[in-house]
């Protein structure tokens, strides 16, 4: 009896510890930097959903010109690097690699703490300013007249060559809602001037799940893959980058008044889902029978009212049925979908102006 009872004390002792490690809140920690890059919007000028050339009015957007920059744009993007010396990027894995220009996912579980080491590797002052997370002064990454100074403003820029380290909380008001699913989606994005920041690439997602409910790296344990698309005009007539996309780009010289010139504007008006047009965005593949997670974000202004669209399958919003779902600009809503028809599949913006332009993508389902 002695023997017995000596077991399964130990058993609760183990027990007890066991719960303990997963009670234990985690630091999910990043090194990341604002690169100034050159960016493909579109690496093949086709009509990649329709399989068909593209229309003289779509070449806009892709064709360099006398007067059309086309699809290659100098650009700022948060990029993820292995550690604080900041000399080696960190290989995104195949799960990752439909996020294109988005900065890196920062994943966290209720509880935990989100530690970011932010290098400004451009010429210009950046930031990262978090949507959902709870942050103080001197982790907002915003440049606000709100009479705080000293310690509390040095998030406020990170200029050119400077390290700022960004400690954000993850209470229960940063994870889900009752009728959340078990992870939901926040943007981050530069401030210093959020319009232009964003419009030059400085824009990523952070994924939350709630306590309990996380794998080690933070994501959900009740679905099999997580997809994050963010719906936008990027409008590159906004980017810090316009002068010198016009002398690097443009066939001919520009004329003093290029930037009034109709096709010029609307050129740099790309209709884009993770930075890629007419279904350019790579890593759109599931398998059947699996249980996928649409993260869905937009940014942008009153044109940016988006509507993506699944060909093949419905999915379910705050519990309805849906195959289509409605964003506004810096709008975050999450789908799940369970995957069982086989194939490859239109997934686009339903707006119609917005289909001309190339806010199109395939998604493919692989058969068992």
């Amino acid at each position: 009896m002695n023997t017995i009872i000596s077991l399964l004390c130990r058993l609760t002792v183990i027990l007890a510890t066991l719960f303990s490690f997963q009670a234990v809140a985690v630091e999910r920690l990043y090194y990341v930097a604002a690169d100034e890059i050159e960016w493909q919007y579109a690496e093949k000028h086709h009509n990649l959903m329709m399989d068909m050339p593209l229309m003289p009015e779509q070449q806009v957007f892709v064709k360099a010109s006398e007067n059309t920059i086309g699809s290659k744009y100098k650009k700022a993007l948060y990029r993820e690097y292995t550690d604080a010396s900041f000399s080696q990027l960190k290989a995104r894995p195949a799960s990752e690699q439909h996020l294109g220009l988005l900065g890196p996912l920062f994943r966290a579980e209720v509880g935990d703490t989100i530690k970011v080491v932010f290098k400004n590797n451009g010429t210009r002052p950046y930031t990262i300013h978090p949507h959902g997370v709870f942050y103080d002064k001197a982790n907002e990454g915003s440049p606000t007249n709100d009479g705080t100074s000293g310690k509390d403003n040095l998030d406020d820029r990170v200029m050119p060559g400077q390290t700022y380290t960004y400690n954000w909380q993850v209470p229960e008001t940063a994870g889900p809602g009752p009728a959340d699913t078990s992870s939901v989606v926040w943007v981050y994005h530069s401030h210093v001037n959020s319009i232009r920041d964003s419009n030059t690439g400085l824009i990523g997602a952070i994924v939350i799940t709630a306590k309990g409910m996380a794998k080690a790296d933070g994501s959900p344990k009740d679905v099999d893959r997580e997809f994050i698309n963010l719906y936008t005009v990027m409008n590159e007539n906004e980017s810090w980058f316009l002068a010198d996309n016009i002398k690097n780009y443009l066939t001919a010289p520009a004329s003093d008044d290029i930037t009034e010139d109709e096709d010029f504007v609307e050129g740099n008006l790309m209709h884009m889902i993770n930075g890629y047009l007419f279904a350019n965005l790579p890593g759109l593949t599931m398998v059947e029978g699996e249980k996928v997670r649409w993260h869905l974000i937009a940014l942008g202004t009153e044109v940016d009212l988006h509507t993506p669209h699944w060909h093949g399958h419905t999915g379910l919003i705050n519990g309805h049925r849906t195959d289509v779902v409605e964003l506004l600009p810096a709008s975050m809503k999450t789908l799940d979908m369970t995957v069982n028809n086989p194939g490859i599949w239109m997934y686009h913006c339903h707006v119609n102006d917005h289909i001309a332009a190339g806010m199109t993508a395939l998604y493919q389902v692989l058969a068992k």
